[in-house]
């Protein structure tokens, strides 16, 4: 009565339906957990340069250097619909030409697997702390913050802030020796 082409149809369209409540049913079982984690971050060495920046107003502008200590625990976040987590640091502060100012200074992809606890010693920026200006020197209210980006199997890509964040001031002299 019925062919070998719409008894595959039938077994595919069964198949992809199963497949579909199975990945929707992953996604409800891990949507409401709550991701976020202490992190302690604290600022070792604090430098900042006037020096000029290569494009075409060769102006000079505020380049800040830090090194910083990063301690923190993720290995909780992992679940079975998280494949591995998007580690960001960034740099917040105000300066007379913006209200807000955000700098994305240092990055980490962290498989899953891989180990989840950070106790990271003096480590340098990944990326220029540059400032549109000179808006740096001097600057007592720069805000660090660890925020991470879960990619799951199934579901939303959410960004999540950790717990704790870390304040610190420029100095009110630019450095001249080298970083």
């Amino acid at each position: 009565m019925h062919s070998i082409l719409p008894r595959g149809n039938a077994i595919l369209a069964y198949t992809l339906s199963v497949l579909a409540c199975l990945t929707f049913v992953c996604f409800v079982s891990t949507v409401f957990l709550d991701y976020r984690t202490e992190a302690k971050i604290k600022t070792v060495k604090v430098l900042v340069k006037n020096v000029p920046d290569y494009s075409a107003s060769r102006e000079k502008k505020d380049l800040g250097f830090l090194t910083f200590d990063l301690k923190t625990d993720l290995t909780d976040l992992f679940n079975w619909n998280v494949k591995q987590l998007f580690l960001y640091l960034t740099a917040e502060y105000q300066t007379p030409n913006n209200v807000l100012n955000q700098v994305v200074l240092w990055d980490k992809i962290i498989l899953r697997g891989e180990n989840a606890n950070l106790d990271l010693k003096n480590m340098n920026t990944k990326y220029y702390f540059w400032d549109d200006g000179n808006g740096l020197k001097g600057n007592n209210n720069i805000t660090l913050t660890l925020s991470w980006n879960i990619i799951p199997n199934a579901g939303l890509l959410p960004n999540i802030f950790s717990h704790g964040q870390h304040s610190f001031q420029f100095p009110t002299e630019y450095t001249t020796s080298r970083v």
